[in-house]
């Protein structure tokens, strides 16, 4: 059996973009996302929106990674989509070919949240339209005190509720601060967004990189599966009552408690030293 599920596995450590940079780093743990069209401030694409979905749809199945950064070259995060690559050609689509993009671009949101490894934002300059959202669906965040972050949907004439804008930017800031966001559209400082909850913190421009590989080598560090589990809960007891939050934890936490890192844990604990956690 074990070795049947080996072909279910996935390791993407020789994985290769055509839409943005990849890399590994953290001995091998880290996964890092590059926006890489600086000359524009990274925009997206119809072709990166599909790449990095799929992108995050493999990780669920690497066992090699632990956790990802995100972030942007050239000093900027993402401008979001691209005026003419993107928004133009929207302006002359059919409604069914503009719910399929639509649908394209939540599909996204949804792999980022549904992939197990904990996603990092790092967020220097701006992060604008879908470039917020990928900030705002990452797992932690981390800016620099240049960063702006603006959810414009509703000064190109669209409604706030993008990617899943509604549902998220609330529990992250919350209602009356992510309606204000949505409504009018403005940017958010990032002293703003370090005093609201949305960046985990802000550092200088030059220690941004860093900063993220050292979070995310330190999660990569940890128990891989519970991490994993962890993230999952987080997503998913928004949507159900207390108390089967609480079952669901505990069929979560049994689960966990079977693995082999939970017993390198306590053997770790009982000769006083650190638990050199594999993720299985």
């Amino acid at each position: 059996m074990t070795d049947r599920l080996q072909g279910l596995r996935r390791s993407m450590r020789e994985y290769e973009a055509q839409h943005f940079a990849w890399s590994m780093q953290g001995e091998g743990r880290v996964a890092v996302v590059t926006l890489n069209r600086p000359e524009r401030k990274n925009p997206l694409t119809f072709e990166s929106y599909i790449e990095l979905r799929d992108c995050f749809r493999l990780l669920a199945s690497d066992r090699d990674v632990r956790a990802v950064v995100l972030t942007g070259a050239g000093g900027n995060f993402c401008s979001g989509g691209d005026v003419f690559e993107i928004i133009g050609p929207l302006t002359q689509m059919s409604v069914p070919d503009l719910l399929a993009f639509t649908r394209l671009t939540g599909d996204l949101v949804k792999a980022m949240r549904a992939c197990p490894q904990p996603i990092i934002a790092a967020v220097d300059g701006v992060a604008a339209g879908a470039g917020a959202i990928l900030a705002m669906a990452s797992d932690l965040r981390i800016a620099t005190p240049r960063t702006s972050a603006a959810f414009l949907f509703s000064r190109v004439g669209l409604a706030g509720c993008d990617m899943g804008a509604c549902a998220l930017l609330p529990r992250i800031i919350g209602q009356g601060r992510a309606s204000e966001l949505l409504y009018f559209g403005r940017s958010m400082t990032a002293a703003e967004g370090q005093g609201w909850g949305f960046w985990n913190t802000v550092v200088e421009p030059d220690a941004l990189h860093a900063e993220a590989i050292a979070w995310a080598t330190r999660i990569a560090a940890g128990p891989g599966f519970a991490h994993g589990m962890t993230k999952t809960m987080l997503q998913q007891e928004w949507n159900v009552s207390v108390d089967q939050a609480i079952e669901m934890e505990a069929q979560a936490q049994a689960l966990c408690m079977g693995t082999e890192d939970f017993r390198r844990a306590f053997e770790a604990f009982a000769a006083k030293r650190s638990p050199d956690f594999q993720g299985d």
